[in-house]
């Protein structure tokens, strides 16, 4: 055993490499890679136009975007999505940027979603009748200005006759004026 381990180490002498980086990828990662890519470009379609306008990509990335966006056709679509990713892999350098503004993206949803969910459990907190009296004080220490009296008259009803409409019109207040006054 310790011939052929001489042999191995002597005569396929592998060029020597400096650092883990100098190392080529191997097929395995370059199709990860190129999968993940694939990834971005079924995403930058699908994302909705609004939130795909804030985006700063490049003229060709953006127009190669809109075609395969507007394409109809199934085959036509997933070649086109292709066509994409295979744009986005020549411009590698924007990836980053890309992936940024992706997250951002996905962070305000985020927050939107745990604030929605907040919104949830306080008007939860309002219909119960034990918990009603703490969830209105933080409700009125949040939102001074808020019509504190329409919302004891909703709570009030679902109190009293488990009314489902005026549980959903204080969540309907909540939301609408916690959104006023995130826009200030």
């Amino acid at each position: 055993m310790s011939n052929c381990a001489e042999f191995w180490s002597e005569e396929m002498n592998e060029p020597e490499v400096d650092s883990v980086a100098d190392l080529p990828l191997s097929k395995t990662k370059k199709k990860q890679m190129a999968k993940e890519i694939e990834a971005l470009a079924i995403r930058l379609v699908e994302l909705p136009l609004a939130q795909f306008k804030k985006l700063k990509l490049d003229e060709d990335i953006a127009s190669e975007v809109k075609e395969a966006r507007d394409t109809l056709g199934r085959g036509s679509h997933k070649r086109q999505v292709k066509h994409l990713a295979g744009a986005l892999r020549v411009r590698d350098d924007r990836l980053p940027m890309i992936f940024a503004a992706l997250e951002d993206i996905d962070q305000v949803k985020r927050m939107d979603k745990r604030q929605f969910h907040r919104l949830e459990d306080l008007r939860d907190r309002l219909c119960d009748q034990e918990r009603f009296q703490s969830a209105f004080d933080e409700m009125v220490s949040l939102w001074p200005a808020l019509d504190h009296a329409g919302i004891a008259r909703l709570a009030q009803s679902v109190h009293n006759f488990g009314d489902k409409r005026a549980s959903r019109e204080i969540f309907k207040r909540l939301r609408d004026y916690s959104e006023q006054t995130s826009d200030k």
